[in-house]
């Protein structure tokens, strides 16, 4: 068993793995126009290289919950960045376009075993009154890494070229998986016994939870809504003559903006012992903001509505990973974290593929647009009916 203060060490290094997980996800998102023209193919076909996130999010997040609950965060999350890192160094061969989504296939293996450690590695080393705290903290390293794949890719890109860009997204996936090895050990945690129970049979366990429920589809909108905006970002903003540097910046100040939020606005709902609030104020916020972002065309205004939007919405998913391990126990928060990042990466699996359709084929996309405010609108109201969690945290 470690000190105290050991446990800030540990949750920096999940903070790194993390970040390294995201930021190869998003790499993509502001070159889908290069990449179109780079390898001579469609819009389509170039939205598979982050569409394979949550496709197999969803395929393999039950999987990794449990085998989490089974055998402990560390040696998930270590194989989890392993895989990834792996699979990032394919993506230096620059030649084909199928070896590139063959990179990011293996990337999106990783996700999921490195992704949902954060709960039980935050009940492991973290009281119930802060856990909101340290989970925002947690994911907050997601969002940088989310800030840095779509921020720094097209600036390195532009100076340095494409292979160049992949080595060094290499180079950093390597450093962080070596410092999650060395440094990211668990306390005191038991591996649950119950070996017998079946993924199934805990699932439907947890299905018996109506704010489970309620938190597994609010998941499934609210994340579907995040990656069908950040995906389709740059073909949003283009015909307001956003470029896809511009588009990379934007997308940073969302980020950037909820590094912020979900280092502040945890800490406040755990003060107040309140989750169901903020996570109304973050919904109401970003359906407000929403169109006037899409729509605008100076890049001052985008910014500025992008990093609001970060700031209140995205502290969201600390919330909901909070709530949702108080509501299941600590016995079962891995199990608990699968279903409901299954949930949400179902949710951008649809929306991904909806947004486009929905659009059709004029130029502008307006409908999916307004397809996205009423994910928002049904996230708000479905946040009205959530019953408070985090007084569990008193028993």
């Amino acid at each position: 068993m470690f000190n105290k203060p050991y446990r800030w060490v540990v949750l920096m290094a999940f903070f790194g793995v993390a970040a390294m997980s995201q930021m190869l996800w998003l790499n993509f998102a502001p070159l889908v126009s290069f990449i179109e023209i780079k390898y001579g193919v469609s819009e389509l076909m170039v939205s598979s290289l982050l569409l394979s996130f949550p496709l197999l999010y969803v395929v393999l997040s039950i999987h990794s919950g449990t085998m989490i609950d089974k055998k402990g965060y560390r040696y998930v999350i270590i194989l989890g960045s392993i895989i990834s890192t792996a699979f990032a160094c394919l993506r230096i061969y620059e030649a084909s376009f199928y070896m590139l989504l063959i990179g990011q296939t293996g990337i999106a293996i990783g996700q999921p075993y490195i992704i949902n450690g954060i709960s039980k590695l935050i009940s492991d080393w973290f009281d119930k009154e802060h856990s909101a705290m340290a989970t925002g903290i947690g994911t907050a390293g997601m969002l940088i890494g989310m800030a840095l794949g779509m921020g720094l890719t097209p600036v390195l890109n532009d100076k340095f070229g494409f292979q160049q860009t992949m080595i060094v997204f290499a180079a950093v996936s390597l450093l962080l998986t070596m410092i999650f090895i060395f440094f990211g050990k668990e306390n005191n945690i038991e591996k649950s016994k119950a070996i017998a129970v079946s993924a199934i049979q805990e699932i439907k366990i947890l299905f018996k939870s109506k704010t489970l429920l309620l938190l597994f589809i609010i998941s499934f909108l609210a994340i579907g809504f995040f990656n069908g905006l950040t995906t389709w970002l740059e073909p949003i903003l283009k015909p307001n003559d956003i470029n896809a540097e511009q588009v990379g910046m934007v997308g940073a100040y969302i980020i950037l903006g909820g590094i912020a939020g979900s280092v502040i606005i945890p800490a406040i709902s755990d003060k107040f012992r309140m989750r169901k609030p903020f996570l109304i104020l973050g919904c109401f916020v970003t359906m407000a903001l929403l169109y006037p972002l899409c729509l605008s065309g100076s890049i001052t205004l985008i910014s500025i509505l992008g990093g609001l939007i970060g700031f209140f919405f995205l502290p969201g998913y600390a919330l909901l990973l909070s709530m949702c391990e108080a509501e299941s126990g600590a016995e079962k928060a891995g199990t608990a974290t699968g279903v409901l990042m299954l949930a949400g990466n179902a949710g951008a699996v649809v929306v991904i593929i909806l947004m486009p359709l929905v659009k059709g084929d004029e130029a502008l996309w307006t409908n999916a647009i307004y397809l996205m405010i009423v994910l928002l609108v049904l996230t708000l109201l479905l946040a009205f009916r959530l019953k408070e969690t985090s007084t569990k945290s008193e028993e």
